[in-house]
C-alpha cells in the first residue's frame, strides 16, 4: 500500500496541557515527518512535545523556544523536521509555556 503525506492534525493552539494532540492508529505505524509552529506573540513562547503521557522520560522537546512574531521556527520559516515512528496506538502530547499563543500542525504518513 503506498504512503500517503497527510496532514496528521492541527492547525491547533497549543494549551499549557499537557494535551493529546494524536494518536497513532491501531494495527499500524505513524511516521511524523514535520512540524509546523506558529508563535503571533511579541516574546518568546516555550513548546514541550513527549511521545507518551508526557513525563520527562518521554519528552523529545522540553521547553524548547518558539521565536516571537512569525510563522516557522527558523530564520527561513520552514518546518521543523523530526522524523518520529510511532507505534500503533502511541500518542503525541504537546505543551505551552504560555496558553492559547502556538498555533501547531503535524504531518507524516500513517500505515508505514
Amino acid at each position: 500500500m503506498p504512503r500517503t503525506p497527510k496532514r496528521l492534525w492541527g492547525p491547533a493552539l497549543v494549551a499549557t496541557g499537557p494535551a493529546t494532540v494524536y494518536t497513532a492508529p491501531a494495527g499500524q505505524k505513524t511516521r511524523l515527518r514535520f512540524l509546523w509552529i506558529n508563535n503571533p506573540s511579541a516574546s518568546i513562547v516555550t513548546l514541550s512535545l513527549s511521545i507518551g503521557a508526557d513525563a520527562a522520560a518521554t519528552r523529545m522537546f522540553e521547553t524548547y523556544n518558539i521565536p516571537a512574531k512569525g510563522p516557522g521556527i527558523t530564520d527561513s520559516n520552514r518546518p521543523l523536521f523530526v522524523d518520529i515512528t510511532l507505534e500503533a496506538g502511541e500518542i503525541i502530547q504537546l505543551s505551552a509555556g504560555t496558553n492559547n499563543v502556538l498555533t501547531c500542525m503535524g504531518s507524516g504518513e500513517e500505515g508505514v
